[in-house]
């Protein structure tokens, strides 16, 4: 009896700790990198770069597909935008231009926008094989000289798994599309061109 009792109890048990791990929430710190040439356009002017976080919310999405707040993924604007304004820099300077925050009279600028990261659960079709499906999208926004040019960049990936992605599977595969969604960008010749004017 005592032994049924202890069994039960430790079943419980193992079953709550296996959901727990299976639902935890994930806060995730990205670092996504550009790589890759881009366009050579400038010629040492100076171009205000700003980069801001355009999504309505930082939880991207659930680990389990439903609407659970336990296995909400998170990604947080104050983590993540520096990061973006790093690359952003980076990339501009790449382009023969002087980056700088500040902002001044007549001095073109480009704006890089986050305009949304999205992690979802998809059909694989297949049993016994979930699937996660990511999206990011990046909005470029140059001006100089009373003209705008808005380029937008989407990037997708889906990945099958028969368990669920941790958290250093799930930063890995954000960083690589956040990554692909930067090089999708800075790739634009029309950025430059405009900056350049």
């Amino acid at each position: 009896m005592l032994r049924r009792q202890f069994l039960r109890l430790s079943g419980v048990l193992l079953a709550g700790v296996w959901l727990a791990g299976c639902a935890s929430p994930q806060y995730l710190q990205l670092s996504p990198e550009r790589s890759g040439n881009v366009p050579q356009t400038g010629s040492g002017q100076q171009v205000t770069v700003v980069a801001v976080d355009g999504r309505e919310s930082e939880v991207i999405g659930t680990r389990a597909g439903g609407n659970m707040s336990t296995a909400q993924i998170t990604v947080n604007s104050h983590e993540l935008i520096p990061q973006l304004q790093a690359e952003a820099e980076r990339a501009v300077r790449e382009m023969g231009f002087n980056p700088t925050t500040e902002q001044a009279q007549g001095r073109p600028t480009l704006t890089l926008e986050l305009a949304s990261l999205h992690y979802g659960r998809g059909d694989s079709g297949q049993p016994l094989v979930d699937e996660a499906r990511l999206e990011g999208v990046f909005r470029a926004i140059a001006k100089n000289k009373g003209t705008t040019y808005t380029g937008t960049y989407t990037s997708r990936r889906t990945q099958g798994y028969a368990v669920k992605p941790g958290e250093d599977t799930n930063t890995r595969m954000l960083n690589d599309l956040l990554s692909d969604g930067l090089n999708r960008a800075f790739n634009d010749p029309e950025l430059g061109r405009l900056l350049a004017r």
